[in-house]
Formats: C-alpha cells, structure tokens, sequence
C-alpha cells in the first residue's frame, strides 16, 4: 500500500537571499513520509502536475522549497491556501532518469560507473539537467556531456567544467 496524504496550506516566504517561496508541511505528515534519511515525496499542488521533492526542516517546522519557476507555472502567490496531495517517492534516484542519461549509462560500463560512484544528491543534479529540456536531441547531448565530463574527469564533478562540455555538445548540434 502506498503512502499518501492530503492536506491543505498557505504558500509563505522565508524573505531570505537565499530560500524563498516554500509550503510548510505539519509534523505529522512530513516524519508520515520520512523513512530514515530518505524524505522524498511526489508533490502535487491544487492537483496540477506532480513534481519530485523533499521535505525540507527549518528550526520551527517542515516544508517543501517552491523555485520562482514552479510556483510561476502553478500560478500560485504568497498568502495563496493550496491543496497538497504528497506521495512517498520510491524512484530510484528521487527524479525519473530520463531515456538518453539511462541509455548511454547501459552502453557505457565506465561512464556507468562513475554515475553511480556519485552521491545520490549529485546523480539528482546530473538527472535533473538532462530531464530539464524538453527536446529529445537536447536531452541526448546533455546526457553525453554528462558522461565524457565523467569519463574525461575520472568521475569527479566540476559543474563549471561539465557546462563546457554542454556547451561544446549543443554547438556540434548546431553544426558550429
């Protein structure tokens, strides 16, 4: 049986530099969901499209972190009441892997390994670029750039190094 819960809150707003737009979440149901380390959910607002999440905890309670993007397509602002329906997330990598990432892995018993050699926290930054275009070909080409930096870096990430490398993949598509 699945773990589900519904429940209803206000969209606040940290007004900090660094966290903003979040949903707090009542005890209950957040530590409902926790299951040791692992607090990833499925989250669905005013029942629109679900998103992956985790249940992040401040000093005084729990929430989910909104970005200016998703709380801009939810069409939702601050003081908004919102209806939340949270599924435990039991993806593998708190994200669906995308086709093309999870293609060239199968093929690439090196650039696999280093993928999983990642912290999970890092494998869910790497899906996330890959999973974030909308086009097949953009996907594939992010996904390559992922592996050849892995490959190339003996596995060490460098973000600033990997979007080189997005960078020269999208030219070559662009014929540059």
């Amino acid at each position: 049986m699945e773990k589900t819960k519904t429940f209803t809150t206000t969209l606040e707003n940290f007004h900090s530099n660094l966290w903003q737009h979040h949903l707090p979440v009542p005890e209950d149901i957040a530590t409902f969901f926790i299951e040791g380390d692992n607090r990833r959910v499925l989250c669905q607002v005013n029942g629109l499209e679900g998103f992956h999440t985790a249940l992040m905890k401040c000093r005084d309670y729990w929430y989910i972190l909104l970005n200016k993007a998703l709380k801009d397509k939810l069409d939702i602002y601050e003081g908004d009441k919102v209806h939340v329906f949270l599924e435990k997330d039991r993806t593998t990598y708190g994200h669906g892997m995308p086709e093309e990432l999870q293609a060239l892995l199968d093929q690439d018993e090196e650039g696999n390994r280093h993928f999983k050699a990642l912290t999970m926290g890092k494998q869910r930054s790497l899906i996330y670029i890959v999973n974030k275009v909308k086009s097949s070909p953009s996907r594939l080409n992010k996904a390559l750039a992922i592996v050849h930096h892995l490959k190339d870096a003996n596995g060490k990430l460098d973000f600033r190094k990997l979007n080189e490398k997005i960078k020269y993949y999208n030219n070559l598509e662009r014929g540059k």
